[in-house]
């Protein structure tokens, strides 16, 4: 089983987020109007989890991720490269941002995006960090990259760095800061079916809990 899959999110040079829809049947659940951010660093399968999180729930699945990644193509540029285009260039992130605060406004939607917990805080019902040693992240992104794993481990702490510093810069973010968030779960201790079941048992706990306050 792929631990990550993408798709073209963007069609004849218009720049769109991928959203997995539901069904009208779908959209009469308790979950409509609940918005869930998934954040975390490279490699933690935040696409994987967010993605399965919104099918269990039934929700709408928006990815900034694949927007960035995207753009990047669009330029023929590496992702390491077009991090640093957009360190000086902030329209980058000003487009992801806004079409993030978009779907948070429209509700019923799973976000997986870097800073989905500080853009859309005042929207979102539960945020949730994913994490993973770095051997378990690196390993992944060289197999999904079909690269080298010393390859791998480089790009992304240097990918890692510049994003540290531009939304330090642009935001005033401290990433390192994980007060934010409502849950942490680590990705790198079971199978992608366990931990996909760790994920939806936990948020529905948590959600539980919020509604009982």
């Amino acid at each position: 089983m792929q631990l990550y899959s993408s798709t073209t999110s963007a069609v004849r040079g218009e720049t769109v987020f991928k959203v997995a829809e539901t069904s009208s049947e779908q959209n009469k659940e308790s979950t409509k109007g609940l918005v869930i951010t998934v954040s975390g660093p490279h490699g933690t399968g935040k696409s994987t989890y967010a993605r399965a999180l919104a099918e269990d729930l039934h929700l709408r699945y928006v990815c900034a991720g694949e927007l960035f990644r995207e753009l990047a193509k669009q330029r023929g540029m590496s992702l390491e490269s077009f991090s640093r285009y957009a360190a000086n260039n902030p329209e980058v992130d000003h487009l992801i941002d806004e079409r993030t605060g978009e779907e948070a406004k429209s509700g019923n939607v799973v976000i997986d995006a870097q800073l989905a917990a500080w853009m859309v805080k005042g929207e979102a019902d539960i945020k949730l960090l994913l994490v993973a040693s770095d051997s378990v992240r690196f390993n992944r992104i060289a197999q999904r990259d079909h690269v080298s794993f010393e390859f791998a481990k480089n790009e992304t702490l240097a990918r890692e760095e510049i994003q540290r510093v531009r939304y330090k810069n642009y935001y005033g973010i401290d990433v390192s800061d994980l007060s934010i968030y409502d849950l942490r779960i680590d990705t790198g201790i079971h199978s992608i079916e366990v931990t996909r079941k760790n994920i939806l048992d936990a948020v529905r706990n948590l959600l539980q809990k919020k509604e009982a306050a």
